[in-house]
Order: C-alpha cells, then sequence, then structure tokens
C-alpha cells in the first residue's frame, strides 16, 4: 500500500473487494508483513505440477482470506447460505486439484497426504486409508447403497454441499480479529 492519499483509496477498494473493513485490512496488512518479511509479495514453497501462483501478493492473500471473513451479525438467510455456499465451493476448489468440477479419490488422497505429512506418526499407507475411507462415506451419502460392480467417480460440488450439511461452516471457518489491548498483554 503506497502514499497516504492512495493508500485509503487502495483501501477503500479492498472493502469493496473483500467486504473486510478498512481496520481489518490494516491488521492483515501487518500481518502479510510479518510472513513476507516485509516483502511486497509471499512466495508459495509448495510443489506441485500445476495451479499454483509462485508467489501472492498483498490483494491476492486478502481475497483468499475473505471467505474466512466473519459473519457479518446483521445478515438474513439468503445471505448466510450465499456466504455458506461460497466458503464451501472455496473449499471444494482446493480438492479439485485438475479444475474438472469432481473431486477424484487420487485428488483428495494427495490432500489428505499433505495435511497429515507433518505428523511423523502416521504413515503413508495410513493417510491413504483415511482417505479412502472418507471417500467411501462420501459416496455412501451422495449416491446410497452402490452396486458391486459400480464405480464412484468422484465427489461434485452438489455432493460437497449433501456432505457438509448440517455442519457449521460459517462459524468454523473464521479468522477471528483479536484486540491490539489483549495482544498486548499477552506478550
Amino acid at each position: 500500500m503506497g502514499s497516504s492519499q492512495s493508500t485509503s483509496e487502495e483501501v477503500r477498494e479492498l472493502v469493496g473487494k473483500t467486504g473486510f473493513s478498512s481496520d481489518q485490512i490494516e491488521q492483515l496488512h501487518r500481518r502479510f508483513k510479518q510472513l513476507s518479511g516485509n516483502q511486497l509479495t509471499i512466495r508459495n514453497l509448495r510443489k506441485a505440477p500445476t495451479g499454483l501462483a509462485d508467489e501472492i501478493n498483498f490483494e491476492d492473500f486478502l481475497t483468499i482470506m475473505s471467505y474466512f471473513r466473519p459473519i457479518e451479525t446483521n445478515m438474513d438467510e439468503e445471505q448466510l447460505e450465499h456466504c455458506r455456499k461460497e466458503k464451501l465451493r472455496f473449499l471444494f476448489h482446493m480438492y479439485d486439484s485438475d479444475s474438472d468440477g469432481r473431486i477424484t479419490l487420487e485428488e483428495y488422497r494427495n490432500v489428505v497426504e499433505e495435511l497429515l505429512s507433518g505428523n511423523p506418526h502416521i504413515e503413508k499407507e495410513s493417510a491413504r486409508s483415511i482417505a479412502d475411507g472418507a471417500m467411501m462415506e462420501a459416496a455412501s451419502v451422495c449416491v446410497g447403497q452402490m452396486q458391486p460392480d459400480q464405480v464412484y467417480e468422484g465427489i461434485t460440488f452438489d455432493d460437497f454441499l449433501k456432505i457438509w450439511q448440517g455442519i457449521d461452516i460459517e462459524t468454523k471457518m473464521h479468522v477471528r480479529f483479536l484486540n491490539m489491548e489483549t495482544i498486548a498483554l499477552c506478550h
């Protein structure tokens, strides 16, 4: 964010794009600077063949973080449902690595293995078994009783919505903005 006049214009534009307040944007900007070491971008250290940016700038960071924006207390049911679907669509796209509109068993395995790779007590085969079991559960929720020769080709977005039905994603998938005075007391 540049000079004070252009900064206020940038912040107003970012408020409109992301739904964050200007104070929240300032807090996220401070956090971005910490993560980036005061650089203009954050490097992506994750290695994958396609679909990943090498680095993201502050606006990209804010766009991603906007999916985790706290729910506003004055939202009506329709707005809440829209917010829920957008959060779930974001999650769906994290799993659907080839962007074909379907989470395959292989894609799901890759995500589970990556999430569990930091745990030295879980071997790759265990992670694979966890993913396979979860995919079987997804198939039973989405398709019901499958025939022995029937192949489950993967989770569509509609299936994904069914799986997450009844789970309070709105309050679980959000960033909390702590009062800066509270943070000072913690140090």
